[in-house]
């Protein structure tokens, strides 16, 4: 059963002499907002992480390789229908109708590719069949497009899912500055390669709001087990498959509000405004090298989520993962 209440999180975490997000555009340096020395990571970088992580736990992703190498939504799409060909059981248990099913069996070829290029065509072979098993794929298949939504613009399958889960771009709370060094590594670009020098931040802790809706999750069947399968993903997926360049990121923070009934998202604003962090006493922004280097005051927040939670107000239950750095502020 789909969720049935809305939440808002904030998302905190440290990256240590790496690169975050690189920027193709700029020689693959950290992203940055130059003109406030602030570190930016993309919601697709996040995402990423999510869904490798996903993965390694033993869930089907759809945007993901096939064989080892990228390729097209319609040929990954194309690809798990070949592989349902040969498994009736589980396209009824897809479809969930037993017209539907019995319509399916009609269409279908004596080979499983000429099943699926009858079924992914600008004229499929039955649209509601396409439909009721793109739906079911969905719903039993592929968490990631309950979480994140996706845009299937494949021939006979053309539908927008709106993802429930949905992040902003993060950007860092203290100023970063970069580390130039000289060694020289291979920058993957699709199908080449080039060489370029390695850019990393000295230290950045990066802030992330995001939210998880309720109307969208009825769209997707987003439940509460996926809820906490995205809880567990954003906390661990930073260090779980860590590569040369993305060592030394590290969760500090997860804040979830879950709101009572007739509450909507943004009922607080973006949760980033309520913390602030600054250069501890002595320290000059460019020294700046580990979360003991920041003085980080949650108090607004905290403050919030105490006297903003019970019956009659907007906050049902505060939902918190933080490091034990973090832990004298939630006592």
């Amino acid at each position: 059963m789909a969720i049935n209440q809305n939440s808002d999180f904030l998302f905190l975490f440290e990256a240590i002499q790496c690169n975050p997000n690189g920027d193709p555009d700029q020689e693959n340096k950290p992203r940055m907002d130059y003109d406030t020395s602030t570190n930016l990571v993309t919601d697709v970088r996040i995402k990423r992480y999510i869904r490798d992580f996903l993965k390694q736990s033993g869930h089907e992703i759809f945007v993901d390789m096939e064989s080892d190498a990228k390729v097209k939504m319609d040929d990954k799409l194309k690809a798990v229908l070949i592989r349902l060909w040969e498994d009736d059981t589980k396209i009824e248990a897809l479809i969930d109708d037993d017209q539907l099913f019995a319509e399916y069996l009609n269409i279908k070829k004596e080979t499983a590719e000429a099943t699926v290029k009858g079924m992914v065509s600008k004229t499929p072979l039955n649209k509601e069949v396409n439909k009721a098993v793109l739906a079911g794929l969905v719903r039993n298949n592929f968490s990631d497009i309950r979480m994140f939504g996706s845009a299937f613009a494949v021939d006979g399958f053309n539908k927008a899912y709106t993802g429930p889960i949905q992040l902003n771009w993060g950007y860092s709370l203290n100023k970063v500055h970069l580390m130039e060094s000289d060694t020289i590594s291979s920058i993957m670009n699709d199908d080449n390669s080039t060489f370029g020098k390695d850019y990393r931040v000295k230290y950045s802790l990066i802030a992330f709001h995001g939210t998880i809706n309720q109307a969208a999750a009825a769209k997707t069947g987003l439940t509460e087990t996926d809820v906490q399968d995205f809880r567990d993903a954003i906390w661990q997926s930073l260090s779980a498959n860590p590569t040369r360049s993305k060592l030394n990121q590290y969760p500090k923070l997860y804040l979830e509000i879950v709101y009572n009934d007739g509450h909507y998202n943004g009922h607080f604003g973006d949760l980033r405004g309520l913390i602030k962090a600054k250069e501890a006493d002595g320290k000059k922004s460019e020294e700046v090298r580990s979360l003991n280097d920041l003085t980080l005051d949650l108090s607004a927040l905290i403050e919030l989520t105490k006297t903003q939670q019970g019956a009659g107000k907007p906050i049902k239950e505060v939902i918190i993962k933080h490091s034990s750095e973090l832990a004298n502020l939630f006592d």
